[in-house]
């Protein structure tokens, strides 16, 4: 699979790596509402055994013989109950490794509405969405540490009213916002 192209490693070059990265992958789901594309996210249950109450994209490992998208997709559908037909694939970025030996891709999907989550409650405390705009705009991303197996560890964040969106997940976010960025003045008119 090699090596992810963004990492928790980035801001933290002197971590030394884990063993090689578990394939996972996630969905980025994008919601058109009138006030503009939001993107969904969920904040998973406190009882969670890796990543417990923190903010992330709806995803996890890939089983075996099974696509990394449908592994988004079946994912997706478990812990938000919205049906994985109701998502239009847009595509993909960058891979992503995490500290705790996930190497996630993330695809990203439009979609369709209306619809209605029933997210799992073993696996999910609550569903709800983020102005892509707010989450494009990469000065609203800050980096922040927190002390962790005997040594500080940089991450970023992307506080957004009551949620404190970081780690991995702010990481992918911001990946993409730097993305959306570039290609942005590609396009612009000289």
């Amino acid at each position: 699979m090699g090596q992810a192209a963004r990492s928790d490693y980035d801001l933290n070059l002197d971590t030394p790596r884990e063993a090689p990265s578990k394939a996972a992958a996630v969905l980025v789901p994008l919601v058109q509402r009138e006030a503009g594309w939001q993107v969904l996210l969920t904040r998973r249950t406190q009882d969670m055994p890796t990543h417990a109450g923190q903010i992330a994209f709806p995803g996890g490992h890939v089983a075996k013989g099974e696509t990394l998208y449908a592994a988004a997709l079946r994912e997706f559908e478990e812990e938000t109950g919205i049906d994985k037909t109701m998502a239009r694939p847009l595509g993909r970025f960058e891979r992503y490794e995490t500290a705790s030996g996930f190497n996630i891709t993330p695809f990203v999907a439009a979609l369709d509405t209306p619809f209605t989550a029933r997210p799992d409650p073993r696996e999910v405390e609550a569903v709800f969405e983020v102005p892509f705009d707010f989450l494009m705009r990469v000065e609203n991303y800050q980096r922040q540490s927190l002390q962790w197996q005997g040594r500080e560890r940089y991450f970023y964040a992307v506080p957004w009213n009551e949620h404190f969106i970081w780690g991995a997940t702010a990481g992918m976010l911001r990946a993409l916002a730097q993305r959306v960025a570039r290609q942005s003045k590609k396009e612009a008119p000289t």
